[in-house]
């Protein structure tokens, strides 16, 4: 009656072995595709540098490097991919920053980043959040990181900077016209809990949907709650699918007010609350306590990925907004 057990043990031994040695035997071979692309990259731009006319230089040498190259090697070397590599030294020319966790599309993709500051930022977010390259793109062409209402990195986290303005749930699936409840959005969302924490940012795990909180008179129910573990504080989310009121700043403060003081533990910061609405009227914004109150927020979102102009025009509209609101006069 032992065998069985002993060829499992067995059978379960090797497995581990073959999974590890297979998982050390890709990072291994990342790496040197990594290492290899980089040191092509370094080559093609210092010759190309020594090139009198640059631009043509530099496509008559891509082109005859790629036909040698595949002429020797085979597949890998067509004159896209050497572009390809080119751009990822261009992009990360320090070879001791290039981390080696990641893959080569990842850093493909990343390498078409313009912003310096932001490629780094992405580096960091996608083995953070352990990205898959669809999810990296998606965060990129979402401008994830431009998103964030004070995106300056900073020793100590704020609220700040871990809240978005907008928030994009295009992976519900809904299309830009539909006409649906908070409670349809919810359960959307709560169905895709993974892309929502991502949409969301780092440090979020779920709490509770509909969650009760009973005082001696009344009994109240938060949309969803969140924790994030960065900030050491419970999150609150309101859900609306009209444009912000006074009456939903007011309500969302009692929510954060009651729950420091019903489900705040000890060691908790104090509590964020925010209402995700359609549209933000900036009046009711400036004029209420959304103003004066560091763990409130209002932010607008979308159920569709938004055009890029689109998009830019809605992340500089409320960077000013948000500049102008935090000037000392």
């Amino acid at each position: 009656m032992s065998y069985p057990q002993t060829e499992n043990a067995l059978f379960a031994s090797v497995k581990d072995i073959i999974i590890n040695a297979r998982q050390l035997a890709y990072r291994n071979s990342n790496s040197i595709l990594l290492n290899m692309y980089w040191q092509i990259g370094k080559l093609v731009v210092e010759d190309e540098q020594q090139g009198k006319e640059k631009a043509a230089y530099g496509k008559a040498v891509l082109k005859t490097l790629s036909k040698q190259l595949t002429t020797e090697f085979g597949k890998g070397f067509d004159e896209s991919n050497l572009r390809n590599i080119r751009q990822f030294y261009l992009a990360f020319p320090i070879r001791d920053a290039v981390r080696h966790e990641l893959s080569w599309t990842h850093y493909r993709i990343i390498s078409r980043v313009a912003n310096e500051t932001f490629r780094t930022q992405y580096v960091k977010l996608t083995i953070e959040g352990n990205w898959d390259t669809r999810s990296l793109q998606r965060n990129i062409d979402s401008n994830y990181i431009g998103r964030s209402i004070e995106p300056a990195e900073s020793k100590k986290p704020a609220p700040t900077n871990f809240i978005k303005d907008p928030y994009i749930f295009e992976f519900l699936g809904f299309p830009s016209d539909s006409s649906l409840t908070e409670n349809n959005i919810e359960t959307a969302l709560i169905n895709h809990l993974q892309k929502f924490l991502m949409e969301l940012g780092k440090g979020f795990a779920f709490v509770a949907r509909q969650q009760h909180i009973v005082t001696d008179t009344s009994d109240f129910f938060v949309d969803l709650v969140f924790y994030n573990y960065y900030l050491k504080c419970f999150v609150l989310i309101d859900l609306k699918t009209s444009k912000l009121s006074h009456a939903d700043i007011g309500q969302m403060d009692m929510y954060v007010r009651m729950y420091n003081d019903l489900k705040k533990g000890s060691d908790d910061n104090p509590t964020i609350g925010i209402i995700l609405c359609t549209e933000k009227d900036e009046t009711i914004v400036k004029y209420s306590v959304l103003a004066e109150n560091e763990q409130l927020f209002a932010s607008k979102y979308r159920l569709y990925m938004p055009k890029e102009e689109e998009l830019k025009q809605l992340i500089e509209q409320d960077r000013i907004n948000f500049e102008l609101d935090h000037t000392t006069p």
